[in-house]
């Protein structure tokens, strides 16, 4: 398992927007499963909606985003920097994300060559399927490496 304190030092997110609790599954180069309890403390519920919150799916989307740039730097532990999206494709949203529920994020390598990544992410809530999407992604290092 990959706690919150690593995760953090693998990617450069921070409150509010590291999107990824931890991660309870990783097979390197290959694929991870992270965990995001959403909570009504959540900063986009203020205004996602007052009166009925639900978590925004470009959100769910960078979650697995989170998940799969802790895979693409766990992989390869001698690299620090960022990962930056170069596309989102098939994107698809079938069930409202709210306050208590857990999300589940399962993202699996597609395709990797050299800082590139494609991955095929899916977001579950209670074994249902929420979100799917493709997602392609660059890292790119930082020359002196996090702080």
């Amino acid at each position: 398992m990959i706690e919150s304190k690593e995760i953090m030092e693998l990617l450069p997110h921070r409150f509010p927007f590291l999107l990824v609790d931890r991660i309870v599954e990783f097979e390197p180069g290959k694929r991870a499963v992270g965990i995001k309890n959403v909570t009504y403390n959540e900063p986009f519920f203020g205004g996602h909606f007052p009166d009925n919150p639900i978590m925004p799916g470009v959100l769910i989307i960078e979650a697995m985003a989170q998940t799969g740039g802790v895979l693409a730097f766990k992989t390869f532990p001698e690299k620090k920097g960022s990962v930056f999206f170069l596309g989102i494709d098939n994107a698809r949203f079938r069930r409202p994300v709210t306050p208590g529920d857990q999300l589940r994020m399962v993202v699996e390598v597609v395709k990797h060559r050299m800082d590139i990544w494609v991955f095929e992410g899916k977001a579950y809530v209670n074994g249902q399927v929420v979100a799917e999407a493709k997602i392609m992604a660059m890292l790119k290092e930082e020359k002196e490496g996090r702080k």
